[in-house]
């Protein structure tokens, strides 16, 4: 770095200018080391510390270490060397050293009196210095104040000559360490301390047991409170513990659009305040300020932060960096926002640099303009204010989406006096939703009735009636304009009803008004869909991004964030166990939305599903294992076989999944620990948690079912299939793949069914044992023909078909093997003149009509399906290549 250079800074830093007059070996300093950052390991050789354990002697010291750290910082800054992150770690790092030093030389003043000792462990105690705000996130500015508050773990006494309360003693302490830092000497001061953040402000009392802050969390803290202790940072003493503590009241376990109300309240009071005093020319407060910037960050971390652990981030920019990765927001938005929060704390720090005062505000005098403009490497002051417009214009606008009014702060909705008249009784209700178009308007009337007489509704917070009160009206409407309007209303209150007593969840759909046109839209379409969101109505958070909600899914990514969601609970399986039923259901959500809107044809879906069933149990069993103690190996030789529709990539959105278990080890404990997997795999797969059923499992397909081993390894599996196993277990060979686990075992279990299949058999016996078994499943589930599943010529008559075929056939043709469905199957069969091409063709229509007709059902909650001369015609082409195969009518 020139001379040049700090001939400049000291023209445009009055403070600089200042500190080398009265201290011209700072400017020597200056001069040898401006090329390097000031960090931490230079801040430890600026001084002997160590001999500085009297709090007179360091106190000049440490203002001496600010002076030429600052001097440093303004010329590297202004010299265009030091980037924001080396400005705001810097001067970050220099505060909580100067807080770990005052407190040395803080607890060496009070030596007298002893340690602190805890009244309930017997230990000593130590103050925990909470930093809170920008120095909290590692984000300060150069002329900040440092927001503090002081904690400590037990009551109890100190244990020197002279005794006193722990709470008096390490009020002391902080009284000390404030005056170290912020006593203004004939050298200035560190930093000045602000102790405002603490629990009852200024009112309150200097520092505060863990079990006092709890309880004040507890019961007094407010909204704003939160915001700001997502900052807090523990400078000494136990900080896991002090998050422990703090987290439940920071982060809530469930999505908390609450938020959005108390954080929209805190800014109207700033903007209130910035309108009084004028202060639209101060660029942290005003519009389109850095404030705003750290509300957006923060207000997504108050929702999402209990659920999304990445959230739980301290400094602005490196939530906005996840806010992208997790597609909270678009990109460009993203972008913009780190653009104008870089340019505005630059600025700050400029303004700063002249005087060494903490100001937000722009000049006012020609001169002094100009001199910023430059600094800021712009020609002139107009140059610069179009730049800052610019920036302020992009944070407003990004600010003002995030943070728009709710329903329940605009207009009047039209239909507001009907859910008046029907809160008061009125008989007009009925004859105001007929003209809306609901047909059977009596019923609906009275279903809106029951709600507003309802103990529910009556007994709600005053708040929440009036967030519900705010929906009814607007929901009636797009109700209104569906296909079936009364069944879709009737399903939207259903789920209204169930999420009331969730103020987060009305906050949800009050907040975001435009989500109600697809919650219509999903259960209009699926009485499924809207049971489903009853059951799991965080899923309402999916509603709010379209890009999201019927993004294609990317499997190896959505992986990632799996893990990355499961690597946040390490130590908790029900923590596991809960992100793994909220992932799932949210990918079966997404997934539904999709299909509802075409996106897929119905085998394309079933393969969806089927993926996403095989990373879940992937990721289960990677965890479970996890979870395991005295495990002797780090991946297990352990694998996952899927039978039936997971087998067969037919997955539905209800579909058990069929599933084996097998394994290959020859560690002496090996069976007993795969046992124990196994059983711990079935507990997190099946367990009923708060977040509900992750997939119901079919264990019954293992060798020799019920009865035998809930483990088999991979050579009794294969003895069992070659001279035990009856002919339908291999049918269900026949629809059977690795799905997760070790790889090795996979290609085995392939060698294993590949050579079963291809077995000789006798085609007579063969076919009068399938025959035999289709028969004693007539037996248990008789045939009708509204159940396309059973009936004959239904779908299990068409996968009897070619299963039989496979086992008849495969040992000379081989392609027959292949699990790629019974589709695709039947044609491999009629192009080697198995059967007739015209019976394949007509059964392959058949059978796809099958799956849209019981995928239809199913998204419908119905049973069976409406008989039609197609689905009768279908049953008779089945039936006759059945007669054509077996030598027998049905």
């Amino acid at each position: 770095m020139p001379v040049t250079d700090i001939a400049y800074a000291r023209s445009f830093s009055f403070y600089l200018e200042r500190l080398f007059q009265a201290r011209p070996q700072r400017l020597e300093e200056l001069a040898l080391h401006q090329h390097l950052p000031f960090d931490v390991a230079q801040m430890q050789a600026f001084a002997d510390w160590d001999a500085l354990i009297e709090p007179d002697a360091l106190m000049p010291v440490l203002r001496h270490l600010r002076q030429a750290v600052m001097a440093r910082l303004i010329c590297r800054d202004l010299a265009g060397h030091a980037s924001l992150e080396e400005v705001v770690s810097t001067i970050s790092t220099l505060a909580e050293f100067a807080v770990q030093r005052g407190l040395i030389a803080a607890r060496h003043s009070l030596a007298s009196f002893g340690e602190a000792i805890g009244e309930e462990s017997g230990e000593v105690q130590e103050l925990i210095v909470i930093a809170m705000g920008k120095l909290g996130g590692k984000e300060l500015n150069v002329s900040s104040d440092i927001d503090l508050i002081f904690v400590y773990p037990e009551d109890g006494d100190t244990n020197g000559a002279r005794s006193l309360s722990n709470h008096e003693y390490f009020t002391r302490l902080g009284k000390q360490l404030i005056r170290i830092i912020s006593e203004p000497g004939a050298d200035g001061l560190v930093f000045r301390v602000d102790m405002r953040l603490r629990p009852y402000g200024d009112s309150g009392p200097l520092v505060m047991s863990f079990a006092a802050l709890e309880n004040y969390l507890l019961t007094q803290g407010r909204e704003w409170e939160r915001y700001a202790w997502i900052k807090a940072r523990a400078l000494s003493g136990d900080a896991a513990a002090l998050w422990d503590l703090v987290r439940p009241f920071v982060y809530r376990k469930y999505l908390d659009y609450g938020a959005y109300g108390a954080m929209r309240e805190l800014h109207a009071q700033i903007r209130r305040e910035v309108a009084r005093r004028d202060m639209a020319a101060n660029i942290k407060l005003g519009p389109g300020g850095i404030r705003e910037v750290e509300f957006i960050a923060q207000v997504f971390q108050l929702i999402r932060g209990g659920r999304e652990k990445s959230l739980q981030l301290r400094g602005t920019r490196a939530t906005l960096g996840q806010l992208k990765a997790l597609h909270l927001m678009e990109d460009g938005a993203i972008d913009e926002l780190q653009q104008a929060y870089a340019f505005l704390r630059k600025l700050e720090h400029h303004l700063q640099y002249t005087d060494d005062q903490q100001t937000q505000t722009l000049p006012t005098s020609d001169d002094a303009c100009a001199s910023l403009a430059h600094s800021m490497g712009f020609k002139d002051w107009p140059a610069f204010m179009n730049a800052l417009n610019l920036e302020r214009r992009h944070v407003t606008r990004h600010f003002e989406q995030v943070f728009f009014l709710p329903a329940e702060d605009t207009q009047i909705h039209p239909l507001a006096d009907l859910w008046r008249d029907i809160l008061e009784s009125s008989s007009h209700s009925a004859e105001r939703l007929a003209t809306l178009g609901y047909t059977e308007a009596d019923a609906v009337a009275r279903q809106l009735a029951a709600i507003a007489s309802s103990q529910r509704y009556l007994q709600m917070p005053e708040r929440s009636q009036r967030k519900f009160n705010a929906l009814i009206p607007p929901l009636i409407e797009v109700a209104s304009h569906q296909t079936g309007p009364d069944a879709t209303l009737s399903r939207i209150l259903a789920l209204l009803e169930a999420i009331s007593r969730r103020a987060s969840y009305l906050a949800l759909l009050s907040e975001y008004p435009q989500t109600l046109q697809r919650l219509a839209s999903l259960c209009s379409a699926s009485a499924w869909v809207s049971a489903y969101l009853t059951r799991h109505p965080i899923l309402l958070d999916e509603l709010l991004d379209a890009r999201v909600l019927y993004a294609t899914p990317d499997w190896p990514q959505l992986a990632v964030q799996l893990e990355s969601q499961l690597a946040a609970c390490e130590g908790d399986a029900e923590g596991k166990m809960d992100a793994l039923r909220h992932f799932q259901h949210a990918q079966v959500f997404r997934l539904v939305a999709q299909d509802i809107a075409g996106m897929w044809t119905l085998e394309a879906l079933s393969d969806e599903l089927s993926r996403l069933a095989d990373l879940v149990l992937a990721a289960t069993l990677r965890h479970a294992w996890l979870d395991i103690a005295k495990r002797h190996t780090e991946a297990p030789r352990f694998a996952i076989i899927g039978y039936g529709k997971l087998g067969g990539k037919e997955l539905g959105y209800v579909s058990d999944l069929d599933i084996i278990f097998l394994y290959e080890d020859e560690h002496p404990d090996a069976p007993e620990l795969y046992a124990r997997l196994a059983r711990k795999m079935s507990t997190w797969l099946t367990s009923t948690t708060s977040a509900g059923v992750l997939y119901d499992i079919d264990l019954r397909l293992r060798p020799n079912g019920q009865s035998g081993l809930l483990v088999s390894t991979v050579s009794a599996f294969a003895s069992y299939q070659t001279q035990q196993a009856w002919v339908w277990e291999h049918q269900a060979l026949t629809r059977a793949r690795f799905v997760a686990g070790d790889s090795a075992i996979g290609e085995a279990f392939d060698t294993i069914r590949r050579d079963v299949l291809m077995q000789k058999r006798d085609l007579a016996i063969l076919k009068q044992e399938v025959v035999d078994m289709r028969q004693r499943m007539l037996e248990t589930h008789p045939a009708r023909d509204e159940d396309i599943k059973h009936a004959r010529g239904g779908i299990i008559d068409a996968e009897f078909i070619i299963q039989a075929l496979i086992l008849g056939h495969a040992h000379a043709l081989p392609a027959l093997t292949a699990n790629t469905g019974t589709i695709a199957l039947l044609a491999v069969a009629a192009e080697a003149g198995l059967i007739d091409q015209t019976l394949a063709r007509k059964a392959q229509d058949a059978y796809r009509h099958y799956r849209r007709l019981q995928h239809a059902a199913r998204l419908n909650d119905k049973g069976g399906v409406p008989l039609s001369t197609e689905l009768l015609g279908d049953y008779q082409a089945v039936r006759t290549l059945w007669q054509a195969v077996f030598g027998q009518t049905i």
